[in-house]
Formats: structure tokens, sequence, C-alpha cells
């Protein structure tokens, strides 16, 4: 998780003063010691900011509040979540472990030929830049329309490069950040695949998401030229539940077996350690685009629907528990027989599929639906130290035999390493060039 350190304002930005005035009351010493000084100033009004505050930690969306910060741009004192920044610096860079947020928008670059190691660098410093200024509510230099930065909604910039990029700046890449092997059931190259940069934008607000994209565009396009965009969305914040694992567009419970921050074998699922070099902090990120065959999938009765997937579609819990009393994180039992004698979850039912005995062969997800108008379906992220050793034999398993692959189609495929994070004052990236 990114830490609690509010960037400093982009030379030549200059944030107004009743906003520090905020900023020194909700950090540093916290949102306690704010509230109790403003609880001592009188009584009615302060027992009913306190009924108001408890009241709004209990709301849903509440988890996503308790991570950000007021936003230091202008208007960013208004009421709402627009009004939150969520902050850049950290050991991580934020928006891999930060509560997910309802809108992503993936953006993947090749690198010009004309850019060089010292071009490199210089757009590692930029892209630094836009990112303190456009997380925390700042509009980046000479941005037109600074209104739209103002209201971040949670804004994250997290970046990733290809081998390319690594190679450039003199670094050896690891083994793994190249393209996955060709499963069978594959259908790439439609214009997803690769890339030697990528910047994925999180907000509760599609807005901050989209004047972030153009800035970033604008300001990197010496340096790269754009390759792929993928627009990807969950359910409205405050929607469900805090907590609530994702439905995809098939109306199934997506994502209820996945390492939780803060576990104990997290971190050694997802950052990758010092023997990493200039990775160390970092991780590995897979991302395929999984197109839903929804028309022929609307065909298909509710028990076959469940058969598929070995869960009920109501509320997830596996079909080898009773109905009544099972959730979506009771065990699955895959040695459970029902009333005929056969296998309560099938033998190619997606997550007997997907199940591994191995703890080290899992992953950290972080998917999103997608729906471009012409198709529809899951933008899958995923987050590990070695794809080849966590998502590779993963998804071996189900190319071979799962009954999903009659309505699912993997469309686009690719593996970026994701940098570290940074400190104040410091650079995106600078450990790929000390």
């Amino acid at each position: 998780m990114a830490g609690t350190n509010l960037p400093e304002p982009p030379q030549g930005s200059e944030a107004p003063p009743r906003r520090l005035a905020r900023r020194s009351l909700l950090a540093g010493g916290g949102l306690g010691l704010g509230l109790g000084a403003l609880l001592g100033a009188g009584g009615a009004w302060g027992a009913t900011s306190l009924r108001a505050t408890q009241a709004a930690a209990d709301a849903p969306g509440s988890d996503a509040a308790l991570e950000a910060v007021p936003s230091q741009g202008i208007d960013g004192h208004l009421p709402g979540f627009g009004g939150e920044s969520l902050p850049c610096h950290g050991n991580h860079q934020a928006g891999i472990t930060s509560v997910p947020s309802a809108s992503v928008q993936y953006s993947a670059f090749r690198l010009r030929p004309e850019t060089d190691a010292a071009a490199l660098k210089r757009m590692f410093r930029v892209l630094t830049g836009d990112i303190e200024g456009l997380t925390s509510g700042f509009s980046p230099l000479a941005d037109p329309e600074p209104e739209l930065a103002a209201r971040p909604a949670r804004l994250s910039v997290t970046v990733g490069v290809g081998s390319k990029v690594a190679k450039l700046a003199g670094r050896e890449a690891p083994e793994w950040l190249a393209p996955l092997p060709k499963f069978t059931l594959d259908e790439l190259g439609g214009g997803y695949d690769g890339g030697d940069l990528l910047i994925v934008l999180q907000a509760d607000d599609p807005t901050p998401i989209s004047h972030a994209a153009r800035m970033l565009g604008r300001d990197l396009a010496s340096f790269v030229e754009p390759l792929w965009v993928q627009r990807g969305f969950t359910r409205a914040r405050g929607a469900e539940a805090d907590g609530t694992t994702m439905r995809n567009l098939m109306g199934q419970i997506d994502g209820t077996v996945n390492p939780a921050p803060g576990a104990d074998d997290f971190d050694g699922l997802v950052w990758l350690g010092e023997d990493a070099t200039w990775l160390a902090g970092g991780s590995a990120f897979v991302l395929r685009r999984i197109r839903m065959e929804l028309d022929t999938w609307d065909m298909v009765d509710r028990p076959g629907r469940e058969a598929s997937m070995g869960r009920r579609l109501a509320d997830g819990s596996p079909l080898s528990a009773p109905a009544e009393g099972a959730s979506e994180h009771t065990p699955a039992d895959f040695e459970a027989k029902n009333t005929l004698g056969l296998s309560s979850i099938g033998m190619a039912a997606h997550i007997r599929r997907a199940h591994s005995t191995d703890p080290g062969e899992r992953i950290y997800r972080r998917a999103s639906n997608y729906d471009d108008g012409t198709e529809a379906g899951l933008l899958f992220g995923c987050y590990q130290t070695d794809p080849r050793k966590q998502f590779v034999p993963i998804q071996q398993r189900l190319d071979e035999a799962d009954l999903l692959n009659e309505w699912v189609t993997h469309t686009g495929s690719a593996v970026f390493a994701m940098l570290p994070g940074f400190s104040p004052g410091g650079m995106l990236g600078e450990t790929l060039f000390t």
C-alpha cells in the first residue's frame, strides 16, 4: 500500500491557502486529532459531526475513504468522494493493493525509435511530476483545464515497463518479462497485445481518468506513441457493501479465492524481493482481454451455468456445499458426490480446473468488466512474482479443459514489470538508472 506522504505542488503550481489548512487538520496528526479539536470547540455541533462521521464510516465506500486524503486542488474541499486524493508515494506504487476503483483505463505505448537512454530518464522525470500533480488534485504544468484535475476521486497512476525499456536503461530484464506461451484457444493479434510502457489509471469517476490520460499522453508524446487502450469498470462506489466480490458480465461472482493484502503469505506471492535488483518492491503484471459470448451464454439454463462454474450464481457458494447456510467463502470439496454418485463439482468445472494444491501457485487478481459497444467481457489483470510459475500453470489447465471455454475467448495478452514505488523528492523508475 502506498504511504501517506502528500506530494509537494509541482513547480509553478500553488495550492490555495484554504486547502493547506484542511490538510493540516486531516494529515499528520490524524483524523482523530482533527475531530477532537473540533469537538472541543462546542457541544451540539461536535456531537452531530461525530455521529455523521461514524455513519459515513459504516456506509458502503468507507474503506476507500479511509485510505485517501483531501485533494489539494481548487474545489477539492467540496463534499463527496470526488475530493479524495490517493497518495502516490510509498514502497509500492499506488493502485495495486488500494481498494478497487469503479473505473480503470489501461494504456500501452511503444517507444519511439529516437528515444535513447537519456530521453528515457527525462520521460520518467516528466511522468513523476505529472503523477504527483494529477493524483493530488494539482494540474500539470500548462494544463489548459486545471479544474478537471481538482477532484481526482482517488485517482491512481500505476506504471509498468516491458523488456525493451529495461534494456534501453542498461538493466537486465527478468526472464518472465516476455510474451506468455501460446495457449491453444487464444485468438490474439487483434491489437491488444504487448507494449513497452503501461499506464494504469484508476478512479471512482471517469472524468479524472480521461483528463489524466490526455495530459499524460501529451507530455509523453515525444518519447512514446500509443499502442492500445482498454477501459474497464466495476459497480459504482457505494453500490455494494465494502469487500463485496465483483460480478462479471456473465453474472458470476468473480474472484472469490484471492490472496488478501496484509495476509502472511501475500508479500511473497506478489512483491518482488531484493534479488530482483531494480525491480525490488515491484511486481509482475499480466493483463488478459477475455471476450464473453453473452448471446450464447443467455441460452444456457441456470443449472447449466452453475455446473460450468462449479458455484451457485445467487451467492457464489460451491456446488459441493448445501444450498442453505453456505457462502462464496465456503471451501469447495472436490471429493463430494451428489445423490447419483457423481462429483458435485464436475471434472471440467471452472473452479476445479483453476484450483491448485500448490500454495505458491496463486495470483492476486484485479479484474474489471468491459463493454465497448461491439463486444463485452473481462479485463483480467493479476499480480505475482513470476507469471511462469503462477499464472501460466493455472491458465494451461483452463486451456486444456474448462467448461467455460465454450463462452470465453482470450483476445489480448500482455506482461509488464510494475515498477517499485518512489518517495517524495524521488523519481518513479529511478532504480532503472542507479
